[in-house]
């Protein structure tokens, strides 16, 4: 049965102010059955209002999952709850946001927290987990596979040296690209990393399941990483794609200086906007021939919005 907000804590989430500066960011995940995901959808729905958070809340049979932005005040209330109500063996990171990171804030019900459309058991059958210093070690041998098992555009913003881009454009896609590529892991020890370590970790137990012996995974995602790994010592190269407004976030997770193109939606790095075909608000080299000059039309009106709001000191509501 789900629990319900105490007191104390709804106390806290109704006093706390909506942040006048700086955004406190919070990534968390955990595998964990969920017998009643429905009740609990219903619970964090109401509590995230109450709280005055945006971001995306994804809740399933199988656990929790979700990125969240809000006042010091509110993510630590947030925080706090979520451990009252059994997720006390989360991922957990936070990041800072200049401003606000995310138009609103979603509670989903869903099948998975993360959609690999084929079924495996997270935390009962995973991979060995490795801190960031474990990592830079295992990169070192010559008998090991690095898989990036993010997106190819996420893949596109950074990357570890010498990891293995699947060139996916969902997550679902790897079942069939890792079996498209048996015969390379054959044999072979096999490291994954993903954002927050979501992806890696529902990876490694779809490998086990097919047989593979020897597979790891960087425990807490390239977050974790760029957060703990000093710079000098980093093997991180670029910077690392997230799902909100900042577009990238460098080492100590600081906002990065990639560009999102409003079009298709791929971080761009500095030499990405310098390429012929790249129009703010209207189109890059990935995607300028997909779209027709009317909506291109369309699109610089959009920017031209954007751009008189920014003027204004209002926060534009434009969805890529």
């Amino acid at each position: 049965m789900t629990q319900t907000s105490t007191p104390s804590t709804l106390n806290a989430l109704q006093s706390a102010p909506a942040p006048s500066g700086e955004w406190v960011v919070a990534a968390l995940y955990q595998f964990r059955a969920v017998p009643d995901a429905p009740a609990l959808h219903a619970e964090l729905k109401r509590l995230c209002t109450t709280l005055g958070l945006c971001g995306t809340l994804i809740v399933a049979p199988e656990g929790l999952n979700g990125t969240v932005a809000g006042s010091r005040d509110a993510i630590t209330a947030l925080h706090t709850q979520l451990l009252t109500l059994g997720f006390d063996r989360m991922e957990y990171k936070e990041s800072r946001a200049p401003a606000q990171p995310f138009k609103r804030m979603k509670v989903r019900l869903k099948k998975e927290i993360v959609t690999l459309g084929v079924e495996v058991q997270p935390r009962e059958l995973v991979g060995h987990y490795l801190d960031p210093e474990a990592w830079n070690d295992l990169l070192d041998d010559p008998d090991v596979v690095v898989i990036d098992t993010r997106n190819r555009y996420e893949h596109q913003a950074g990357t570890f040296e010498g990891a293995l881009d699947p060139q996916t454009d969902s997550f679902r896609e790897f079942p069939q690209w890792l079996d498209e590529h048996a015969d390379q892991l054959k044999g072979k020890k096999v490291a994954m990393f993903c954002t927050g370590g979501i992806r890696c970790e529902k990876s490694t137990s779809l490998l086990l399941q097919r047989g593979y012996q020897d597979v790891f995974h960087l425990q807490g995602g390239i977050l974790r990483y760029l957060e703990a790994m000093p710079v000098e010592r980093s093997r991180w190269q670029g910077e690392c794609f997230v799902f909100d407004e900042r577009v990238t976030v460098g080492h100590g997770l600081q906002p990065g200086q990639a560009e999102m193109c409003w079009s298709c939606g791929w971080p761009l790095k500095a030499a990405d906007r310098q390429h012929p075909h790249f129009e703010r608000g209207v189109s890059c080299e990935h995607c300028y021939g997909d779209t027709t000059e009317a909506q291109k039309a369309a699109f610089r009106e959009r920017q031209q919005w954007h751009d008189e709001q920014q003027g204004q000191g209002r926060r534009p509501e434009v969805t890529p």
